[in-house]
């Protein structure tokens, strides 16, 4: 970062690089009274909201994709086994690194199927009314890395 210019700092709304730059630096030097408080208390709060969307998201890709494997066996590829695994690590992840969201895809996975069996329904032949309206998989299915539906 450029030096610290404390008599013009840069504002929320004009350079939100520059801003998040001179408010680090403020707080690491102690200058607690020149840190726009509001603005990076709303900041951090969103840092925790962009890890449940993200989960959300994955989730999402994570049931299309297991829909899409059992409704469509000839079609597996290791490309969905694949994106399956990843969803499920990249989920993992994020609850590694903020165990308080353990529980969140448990809480999420029944309001978010909607999406994942409209998907299905788009990236398929198949139609929407041919997949189960409510989800078929436990949250213990969906995030189990042995899980696959339709195998024996």
């Amino acid at each position: 970062m450029n030096k610290l210019d404390p008599a013009r700092l840069a504002g929320y709304e004009d350079d939100f690089a520059l801003w998040s730059a001179e408010q680090a630096a403020l707080i690491r030097a102690g200058k607690f009274d020149r840190v726009d408080l509001e603005n990076v208390a709303e900041e951090i709060e969103s840092l925790g909201k962009s890890d449940k969307r993200q989960i959300r998201s994955r989730l999402q890709v994570l049931m299309l994709h297991l829909l899409k494997w059992e409704r469509q066996p000839a079609e597996r590829s290791r490309s969905w086994a694949s994106s399956i695994r990843d969803q499920r690590q990249a989920i993992l992840d994020l609850i590694d690194d903020s165990p308080s969201l353990g529980p969140y895809p448990g809480q999420v996975f029944e309001r978010d199927y909607p999406r994942a069996r409209e998907r299905a329904a788009e990236e398929t032949t198949i139609f929407l009314d041919l997949f189960p309206k409510n989800c078929p998989y436990t949250i213990e299915q969906i995030l189990d890395p042995d899980y696959l539906p339709g195998q024996l």
